[in-house]
């Protein structure tokens, strides 16, 4: 089969291998393919750090009422097991429930400390409003232990959908 095109010669005039061309691309002008989404899109954000924010942001709304939650740390775990926590959380299991949050009061130089249990609230929840709903109410619920007061003094909206 002739081309219309001839090959290109050397400086003899005979045919010769052609330099190979700089590709700007791949096949079918698709380059290599970039990230799912902008790393400022909610969806590049793992479910552990949209939980994490979840309890912040519950934790600051509790923080404008009482100011005295500044110095509490809120912290988020995977579940309710480990090391020292499983001697004070076996009075807590009774083989039926787990629990979703729990409060750790202060002793020597830690501060007062409320946890959140990731998993267990995630298994409960199905959307991400009722997971937001779910974990503002466990963050009520052990704020008002830790204050000793009713969970709906702490905040009037405890309980309501």
């Amino acid at each position: 089969m002739d081309s219309p095109v001839p090959p290109p010669t050397d400086a003899g005039g005979h045919p010769g291998p052609t330099p190979p061309r700089p590709r700007h691309r791949d096949r079918h002008g698709r380059g290599m393919r970039g990230p799912v989404a902008p790393p400022q899109v909610p969806l590049s954000v793992s479910r552990a750090e949209a939980f994490i924010d979840l309890v912040h942001d519950s934790a600051e709304r509790l923080e404008r009422r009482w100011p005295q939650l500044a110095s509490v740390d809120f912290v988020v775990r995977e579940v309710p097991v480990g090391g020292d926590e499983a001697e004070a959380l076996a009075g807590l299991l009774d083989g039926d429930t787990v629990p979703l949050g729990r409060y750790v009061p202060a002793h020597g130089d830690s501060p007062d400390r409320i946890v959140v249990y990731r998993r267990p609230v995630e298994i409960r929840t199905k959307t991400r409003d009722e997971r937001a709903l779910l974990v503002h109410e466990v963050v009520v619920e052990q704020v008002a232990e830790l204050l000793g007061l009713a969970p709906e003094s702490v905040d009037p909206r405890y309980g309501q959908d």
